[in-house]
This record gives structure tokens, C-alpha cells and sequence, in this order.
């Protein structure tokens, strides 16, 4: 199983990235990446980009750095599109299965099924036909753009779209030398933002993402380990002599 760097962080660093922010507005920036922001306004040279409804906590751009800007409508959490004919039973897998396809994308691209269980929790709660406001699908909420890309022909298929996002992960820990925060803030706001900051970008989104799916590795990381020493320790009969 591969090692992935920066896996337990400590409460505080976790609390830091843990700031959410609430999204009214699609940025498109010139370099083609998108972003979400609660609104912007023009500050002297710079347009400021405001990650909450107040006037705290922003980041600054040039104005040549975004192509536009894009009302987000309010439309339910989760919406399966029009074409869609799966049941209410379809959109939540049964835990056995899932884990079940979860492990073996693990075992093929070398990644813990305990990380992948906590990204697709953190990205669906295991729905496998959520969509977010801005397109992402299925259980790893793949963006169209990025599902073609990696072969996913339709990403409300489960499989389907845990072998591509487990490919994509892959992909990113390689990319980010096996830095495990780097490669899901890169999942969640794009390699490009990464690259930009070079580290974690100063989006909330972004930063509370990565604390989730980390804390949730750690919990199952934890809970797993002491599940091995109670079925050690069972094993072993009172007044018996281990290893005789």
C-alpha cells in the first residue's frame, strides 16, 4: 500500500482548514479554471472575491485574471438528471458493495480503500447520483470534462465513476509526490489553483475539504487498527502461550 505524505494532521491545522464558505457566484478565470465565491466587488485595481457573506475573509485578483462571472441558482443538493430512470434504492449502494468496489479500485491503483471511502463520503455521502451546483456527478463527483478524460462514459454508473476518480487521485498523489493534502485540494479546486499557490489555495471550500476527508481517514485509519488488535488479542486463549 502506498505511503502517503502528511496523512495525520494535527487538531490545529485541522481547524484552520476547517472554514466553510457559503457560494453565490461561478468564477471563470482566464486560465480556465472555476471557482466559487458568495460575491465579489471592485477594490481600487483589484477585484476582491469574497469567500463569505461578509467582508472578512476574500482573495484579490487582477481584473485581467477572470474571464466572468455567473449567478448560482439555488436548486436542491442533489438532482439526478432528466434522463435518469434509476429508483430511490439505486442512489444509495448497499455499504458492503460499495466497499466491496472500493477495495478493488484500491488494490488497482495502490490507494487505501479507507481513503477512498472517506473522499466518497466527503464528495456524495454515497449517492450515486448526486450532482452539485456546479455539474460535478455521481459518487466521486467527477466534473464532465474531467470524466471524459478519464474514459468514464457515464458517471452515474458507480463503477465507472470510482475507477475514474481513483484514477484521477492516483493521478494527483504521483503528481504532488505522494502529498496527500496537496492531491485532494487539487481534487477539489483543480491542479491549477495548487500549482498557483503552490500549496493549498486560500479558498474555504477547499481548506474544509481537505480537513474532512483527512480527519475522516484518520477516524477510519484509527478505528481499523484497533479492530486488528481486538481480533489479535482474541486469538490468543486465556493461559495459552503465544507462538507455541
Amino acid at each position: 500500500m502506498r505511503i502517503v505524505a502528511h496523512c495525520i494532521l494535527a487538531a490545529g491545522t485541522l481547524a484552520v482548514l476547517a472554514a466553510t464558505s457559503h457560494a453565490a457566484e461561478r468564477v471563470t478565470l482566464s486560465n480556465g479554471f472555476e471557482m466559487r465565491c458568495d460575491h465579489h466587488a471592485r477594490v481600487g485595481t483589484r477585484v476582491r472575491l469574497y469567500l463569505s457573506a461578509g467582508e472578512n475573509n476574500y482573495i484579490e485578483l487582477r481584473p485581467e485574471e477572470i474571464a466572468s462571472f455567473e449567478q448560482i441558482p439555488d436548486p436542491p443538493a442533489q438532482q439526478a438528471p432528466p434522463s435518469a430512470h434509476a429508483s430511490s434504492s439505486d442512489a444509495k449502494l448497499n455499504p458492503g458493495d460499495l466497499r466491496e468496489m472500493l477495495a478493488e479500485a484500491g488494490h488497482e491503483h495502490n490507494l487505501d480503500v479507507d481513503l477512498l471511502a472517506s473522499l466518497v463520503k466527503a464528495e456524495s455521502s454515497g449517492n450515486a447520483r448526486a450532482v452539485s451546483r456546479a455539474g460535478a456527478r455521481g459518487l466521486m463527483q467527477l466534473m464532465p470534462a474531467t470524466a471524459a478524460g478519464l474514459g468514464v462514459a457515464d458517471s452515474f454508473k458507480p463503477d465507472e465513476n470510482v475507477n475514474g476518480g481513483s484514477t484521477y487521485l492516483d493521478e494527483l498523489l504521483t503528481r504532488y509526490h505522494e502529498n496527500l493534502a496537496m492531491a485532494l485540494a487539487a481534487y477539489n479546486a483543480g491542479p491549477a489553483a495548487v500549482d498557483r499557490y503552490h500549496g493549498i489555495p486560500p479558498y474555504h471550500e477547499t481548506r474544509a475539504y481537505v480537513a474532512r476527508v483527512i480527519h475522516e481517514f484518520n477516524r477510519r485509519v484509527l478505528a481499523r487498527e484497533a479492530q486488528a488488535r481486538q481480533g489479535s488479542a482474541a486469538k490468543v486463549s486465556p493461559g495459552s502461550t503465544p507462538g507455541r
